[in-house]
């Protein structure tokens, strides 16, 4: 199947010169969207997967399917503020700006191998940082799944020595 004939691309947003891609017209088409979390499975299928982490909010679209389709467990990584146990926390920069993500401190036990899922591998800051809070905990990070990769601006870079697999490249 074709996924970016599903992706709505909108022009100049969040600011001018940038290309974004819109997942929920993929989302919003239940076989398109089934389609693309089973491709995504066969993807990473034989990796011994012990849990998958997703960075909200669209790593949790991705990430809890996915996991639910493996039969193995989901670990949300939320902005700092919106866990309600203790955590720890990592801050990241962002194309425009900075923030903050967080993990539960027993939400991966040491040795547990572990698939960070999001929908979208850019500039690779966000998932480095995801892979940061793991090693954290002594997980041991066996590699990264996305939806769409945006090739162009080298976020595997930022991923030394973890395999990265993607369903759909720009």
């Amino acid at each position: 199947m074709d996924f970016k004939k599903h992706i709505r691309v909108i022009e100049d947003w969040p600011q001018p010169g940038i290309r974004f891609k819109d997942i929920t017209t993929l989302l919003g088409d239940g076989e398109v969207y089934r389609s693309a979390i089973d491709q995504m499975k066969d993807m990473v299928k034989d990796k011994q997967i012990d849990v998958i982490c997703g960075p909200e909010a669209r790593g949790f679209v991705v990430g809890a399917p996915l996991a639910y389709a493996l039969g193995v467990g989901f670990v949300p990584i939320r902005k700092s503020g919106k866990l309600p146990y203790e955590t720890i926390e990592a801050k990241y920069d962002l194309e425009y700006g900075k923030d903050t993500l967080a993990m539960h401190k027993d939400a991966i036990k040491p040795g547990q191998r572990v698939l960070i899922a999001d929908d979208l591998l850019a500039t690779g800051g966000t998932i480095s940082t995801c892979i940061d809070l793991v090693r954290q905990l002594g997980g041991e990070v066996i590699g990264a799944t996305f939806l769409i990769e945006l090739s162009y601006l080298n976020g595997r870079d930022k991923m030394k020595g973890i395999e990265v697999q993607s369903l759909i490249t720009y």
